[in-house]
């Protein structure tokens, strides 16, 4: 079943069936893992996000929105894939440990929920204090005072900051340890100067609720000199480095040339 064919629900005697072959449809999808690193302002690299690559074996040349992915398959199914990636990052302990870097992971809100409650989630956070949970943040998430009560994960990121819910009031509530700005907010701000006085505020603003901002979707040397004029810590994107297979992390440029 292709994946344009599941895009609408039929609301039909058949919709169990076709409810059937998406699920089949989700099942059948296979994850690979690639990273893409972080490098602070002054061009030392911070860390690396761990990214998901999502394809169908009927189409494995076209890459299907990981975020679409983990919305349609269980939360059973999404614990299975946290688990896997923090094998894959419990296999280059080593490296991460060597280099004092951080790696991170993406979680929606109800998976974070699920992870209390699984031993085998939990056994491997405790043997990889390396590793921060970011906490997407255009999907619906768990009340601010449950996510500050919980010390499971250790220090949360927030992620796409400027892409759907997240408000001041919220991040006053919750200590998370970086925050990253979504790269189409960066954009629309710097097309003008008064855009690029505001930038400079909200990111003075924004660091008054956490250790430290993280610029996303860098792409030009011009953004990349931009954020390093501004109150930001760090930043990713193509410009840095594009996503790159993990047996690659050995040779991974530890400051930027």
């Amino acid at each position: 079943m292709k994946l344009k064919q599941i895009t609408h629900r039929l609301n039909t005697p058949e919709a169990s069936i076709e409810s059937l072959q998406e699920r089949r449809f989700w099942l059948q999808c296979h994850q690979q893992y690639t990273f893409q690193p972080i490098y602070k302002i002054d061009g030392m690299l911070m860390a690396v996000e761990l990214l998901t690559v999502v394809t169908h074996p009927s189409e494995e040349d076209i890459c299907i929105p990981p975020d679409r992915y983990f919305a349609s398959i269980s939360t059973r199914s999404r614990l299975g894939v946290i688990e896997e990636q923090l094998t894959l990052l419990e296999a280059w302990q080593a490296t991460f440990i060597g280099h004092g870097i951080l790696a991170s992971v993406n979680v929606d809100g109800p998976t974070l929920m699920a992870m209390k409650y699984h031993q085998p989630i939990l056994a491997l956070i405790d043997k990889l204090p390396w590793v921060r949970f970011e906490l997407v943040e255009h999907i619906t998430q768990p009340q601010a005072a449950t996510l500050a009560r919980m010390q499971e994960f250790g220090p949360l990121w927030l992620d796409d900051f400027g892409t759907g819910m997240a408000n001041f009031s919220a991040l006053s509530e919750v200590r998370y340890d970086y925050i990253k700005v979504a790269r189409d907010l960066f954009i629309m701000l710097r097309k003008s100067e008064e855009g690029r006085t505001l930038f400079t505020g909200l990111l003075q603003l924004m660091n008054r609720y956490c250790k430290g901002v993280i610029v996303e979707g860098i792409e030009t040397l011009e953004e990349w000199r931009d954020v390093q004029a501004s109150p930001a810590f760090a930043a990713q994107g193509y410009f840095l480095s594009r996503p790159v297979p993990f047996e690659n992390l050995k040779n991974i440029l530890i400051r930027l040339p």
